[in-house]
């Protein structure tokens, strides 16, 4: 019996209007009373710019124009889907899922959809279930996304945390192969750190309940996000039968510059091989490895043949990684 595969056959993003910079978001801030400045988040988290999506811009919309992208460089049609996987932590609505929403954009009903919800690790979390259902056979070709408009979530009034996100969505479309594609995937998760980073609020008769903004403990996330990155890194090269040099791209949940640079060098790597979008793209939670991804795939630097470990961290506590050969 021939054995089955899944493989990253495209890429996709969308990135909703026009960069706003850190003078920009800085004058923004401004006129609510609080102080910051470009050179005081660069400082900090390598951010330089974000995008902010419009009053009526959902998470589903820009899922389903960076499926379009992802789509076209596959060469294959919204018919030819059989699987949609959303990973948000801010969707459209209670109900439906964000994937029926992008099925119906598509025009591609029939195939199964629904979200995964692990806050910024979801990319990883929906490409580790997509590519065992294409493995198992339940499906044949999917859709990954990561979407989200976090900018839905935060407190304008917060510096320590408004000035970190941003919106957009990230794509990739999975599709059977004989040709080894994604080589491993590792998923963890501690709910004992659930109050370093959450939102805590919900809708309840009619009311919000709760506190409906992000908050996080910037400290706490540092470190255990360095910790699991790094652990997480090398049990899913392992379960791959490979070393940690046979990685030609590193992709970590793009949250701060600093957390990037200190996982690469705690496994050793060589900063110019891990792929940062943080400073144009800001925290865009389960988008922000996908975004990298189809960045780096589409400047030429990663190419078929290359090994890519995409890895995730965020609420819950969570955390996972996918190593796939491009």
């Amino acid at each position: 019996m021939t054995a089955r595969f899944s493989k990253i056959v495209g890429t996709g993003s969308c990135l909703p209007g026009a960069p706003v910079s850190n003078d920009e978001l800085a004058r923004r801030l401004a006129e609510r009373g609080i102080e910051t400045s470009d050179s005081w988040i660069v400082e900090r988290t390598g951010i330089r710019q974000r995008h902010l999506a419009e009053t009526g811009v959902t998470s589903s919309q820009l899922g389903a124009e960076a499926a379009r992208e992802a789509l076209k460089a596959a060469g294959l049609e919204a018919t030819d889907i059989d699987l949609i996987v959303v990973a948000t932590s801010t969707p459209d609505w209670v109900f439906p899922s964000t994937a029926c929403l992008v099925q119906k954009a598509l025009g591609a009903p029939g195939g199964a959809a629904f979200d995964v919800q692990a806050v910024c690790t979801g990319f990883a979390y929906a490409m580790s279930v997509a590519d065992s259902m294409i493995r198992t056979g339940a499906a044949h070709r999917a859709l990954v996304i990561g979407a989200e408009v976090f900018s839905r979530i935060l407190d304008w009034n917060d510096r320590g945390t408004c000035v970190l996100f941003g919106d957009g969505a990230g794509a990739v479309v999975l599709a059977a192969s004989d040709e080894p594609g994604v080589l491993a995937t590792r998923l963890h998760a501690d709910g004992r750190y659930e109050n370093i980073l959450r939102t805590a609020g919900h809708v309840s008769g009619g009311s919000i309940t709760g506190y409906p903004f992000l908050t996080m403990d910037g400290q706490a996330v540092f470190k255990l996000a360095v910790s699991v990155l790094d652990s997480v890194a090398r049990e899913t090269v392992e379960a791959a039968g490979l070393q940690l040099a046979d990685v030609d791209w590193l992709i970590p949940h793009q949250a701060n510059v600093r957390i990037l640079q200190a996982t690469a060098r705690k496994l050793g790597m060589e900063q110019d091989k891990v792929v940062v979008t943080v400073d144009r793209h800001a925290n865009t939670s389960a988008a922000s490895v996908p975004l990298a991804l189809d960045v780096a795939v589409r400047d030429g630097r990663i190419r078929p043949g290359h090994n890519v470990l995409m890895e995730g961290v965020g609420g819950g506590f969570t955390w996972g990684a996918v190593l796939a050969r491009m």
